[in-house]
């Protein structure tokens, strides 16, 4: 197993890797190889914006998670492109699964949208991972590669929550006008993964999100009252287009409700966390 990406979500997904597979693990940053070494994987050194680094990983692994996120600029993923550049030197493995997201649907106006909508990501952030999958796809067929594509929404944690905005008071949208929002919890993200290499079928995209379709408002009202602090304030969404970061406002412009079905059926993945609520609960004031 080559795991490409090693964050937080590809962290706790080791220790369920290891159950089946000798797992490696590609890092740029040679300081991360002792931390991985005493989860019992075998760091590799490599860049993906360095397609000469990556000569190593050629032909060795039969399996790889692909969690590493596109570069910051561009329409094009040139890192799954170098990476899958890499996987075609030698034989190529067996399976893979991609990590993308589920902006590469763009707004939906808050409909319901199943793993077949049709894609309209607008932000280039979104359009890399439109490209990344473009890529991954052809590359799998033209390979024979079972490769699966897992779209996120917003992954949260007991770690992962936003606690810095809420104490910043930065608003949202006034409920009538706000968009929905969808969640998984990193540790069902991880299992996700790891089933999606065991049972997913080929070249079949899969929504990793739980049962939740929160509007984005809701969202941080939850986290705030689990946590003793004051909602944040509500402005319509045209003061918000005047106020709120760029980047902020790429999220909030969009609205859908991911559907979770075929998650549940072919990947045979019963959440811990249905809902964002499930965690809230188990805050422990202090």
């Amino acid at each position: 197993m080559l795991v490409v990406g090693c964050g937080d979500v590809a962290l706790r997904a080791i220790p369920l890797l290891k159950k089946k597979y000798r797992v490696y693990a590609l890092v740029r940053d040679p300081a991360k190889r002792a931390g991985l070494r005493a989860l019992g994987v075998t760091p590799l050194l490599g860049d993906l914006d360095d397609r000469a680094s990556l000569a190593r990983i050629a032909g060795f692994a039969d399996a790889v998670l692909h969690f590493a996120p596109p570069p910051n600029t561009g329409f094009n993923d040139t890192r799954t492109r170098n990476l899958l550049s890499a996987l075609s030197r030698g034989k190529p493995p067996e399976r893979l699964v991609y990590i993308s997201t589920s902006g590469v649907y763009g707004d939906c106006g808050g409909a319901w949208v199943s793993e077949t909508h049709p894609l309209g990501a607008t932000s280039p952030r979104s359009q890399r991972r439109v490209d990344a999958e473009m890529q991954i796809r052809d590359w799998a067929r033209r390979n024979r590669v079972n490769a699966g594509i897992l779209r996120v929404p917003g992954i949260y944690a007991e770690d992962r929550l936003p606690l810095t905005r809420l104490q910043q008071g930065t608003p949202c949208i006034i409920a009538s006008e706000d968009g929905y929002t969808n969640h998984i919890h990193a540790d069902d993200l991880a299992r996700i993964s790891v089933a999606a290499l065991q049972r997913g079928k080929t070249c079949r995209v899969y929504h990793a999100s739980d049962d939740s379709h929160l509007k984005m408002g809701a969202y941080f009202d939850g986290v705030a009252d689990a946590f003793d602090l004051p909602r944040v304030p509500r402005i319509s969404r045209a003061e918000a287009q005047h106020v709120l970061p760029e980047m902020l406002l790429s999220f909030m412009n969009e609205s859908r409700r991911l559907t979770n079905q075929r998650m549940k059926r072919e990947l045979k993945v019963k959440l811990n966390y249905p809902a964002v609520a499930d965690l809230l609960a188990t805050i422990n004031r202090p």
